[in-house]
């Protein structure tokens, strides 16, 4: 097997999807989606918003109650796990930890039978690939968090699937891992023009990852898009608050999003001329490096309760204009930075 030539990459088709466990809990709620050939997505949502048990029909490991899943055209609804042309890539890796990497990457080629020195080559040239050829022969305990992704990851390329699924695989690295194996496995997708599909509950992560960025939210879809539009252009509140970095306000009988760094913050008796305003107190001030995040609430506390809005300044300008707790402060955006909401689909 030469990775340089890997199997073609297949679109992935969701068509109302759904899963029910017995008659009180519906986690996967008649989704539709469709995920493009060699493409990137990102399953994003709290937990419990269907994400994993998404991911688990589609490697064959849950049943669907009711919808189909294409692969390629192909319907593998109710095709064997062993049989849809996906991988799975665990949280935990399950590596075996008795084995080699070397025999834990040619373990699925071992079950169907194929010869011990036929398999080990292709597991050894895995290996290499992933830059581990010279740890071959050591056990899972023998190496990094970083290292047993990447075996983890030769293992389920192994059997040469056309999606690669992968269930929160940097959830267990610490943080500096965590960015640098992401930026890894986005070169190894680009590099082998697999389909991956990544269930992720970090919106850093998804943003860094995706090409396609799928929000849920109770069995539902909230918002499928790219990154750039999914944090811009939120389609629901809850997209808005669960991307962060947006402020939900009422204007003119709508419910509107704005960036957090597209506000404006003035002395209180200043004016904001023709720009839509609203007077504040700011309540938090945290110092991020780069920039100060300010939490503010506003005066008119009407209706109760208050909500804490957040603001993003670049540290320079707040150097120049330092703030302070309890000071009241002027908002201000430019109209065309407000982007109006639909309701929730949930």
């Amino acid at each position: 097997m030469s990775l340089t030539k890997p199997p073609a990459a297949s679109a992935l088709e969701l068509v109302g999807l759904t899963k029910r466990y017995g008659n009180a809990f519906t986690a996967v709620d008649a989704i539709d989606l469709r995920i493009a050939a060699g493409s990137y997505c990102c399953l994003l949502g709290p937990s419990g918003c269907g994400k994993s048990s998404t991911l688990r029909m589609i490697a064959g490991h849950e049943t669907v109650s009711e919808g189909d899943i294409l692969l390629g055209g192909r319907n593998i609804t109710q095709a064997p796990a062993a049989q849809r042309g996906t991988a799975m890539m665990f949280q935990s890796y399950a590596l075996f930890p008795h084995l080699s990497a070397l025999d834990n990457v040619a373990f699925s080629l071992k079950m169907k039978g194929m010869a011990k020195a036929e398999r080990q080559r292709k597991a050894q040239e895995l290996l290499e690939r992933v830059a581990l050829g010279a740890l071959a022969q050591r056990k899972p305990a023998e190496l990094s968090g970083g290292q047993q992704q990447r075996v983890a990851l030769a293992r389920a390329l192994i059997t040469q699937p056309q999606v690669l699924l992968l269930d929160e695989p940097l959830s267990a690295l610490d943080p500096f891992l965590r960015v640098q194996m992401r930026a890894e496995l986005r070169r190894w997708q680009q590099e082998l023009g697999l389909t991956f599909i990544h269930v992720t509950h970090s919106q850093e992560e998804a943003m860094a990852l995706a090409d396609q960025m799928v929000v849920m939210n109770q069995g539902r879809i909230e918002q499928a898009g790219s990154p750039r539009e999914v944090f811009n252009q939120p389609a629901t509140e809850f997209v808005a608050h669960f991307m962060g970095g947006h402020n939900v306000l009422d204007s003119g009988g709508q419910r509107i999003a704005i960036r957090s760094d597209r506000i404006a913050v003035h002395h209180i008796a200043s004016t904001a001329g023709n720009l839509p305003s609203l007077e504040c107190q700011v309540c938090d001030i945290e110092y991020q490096g780069s920039h100060v995040l300010l939490g503010v609430e506003p005066l008119d506390a009407t209706p109760a309760p208050r909500r804490k809005l957040m603001v993003t300044l670049p540290e320079a300008e707040f150097l120049l204009q330092p703030l302070s707790l309890q000071q009241p402060v002027r908002l201000s955006w430019r109209p065309e930075q407000a982007h109006v909401l639909a309701a929730s689909s949930v």
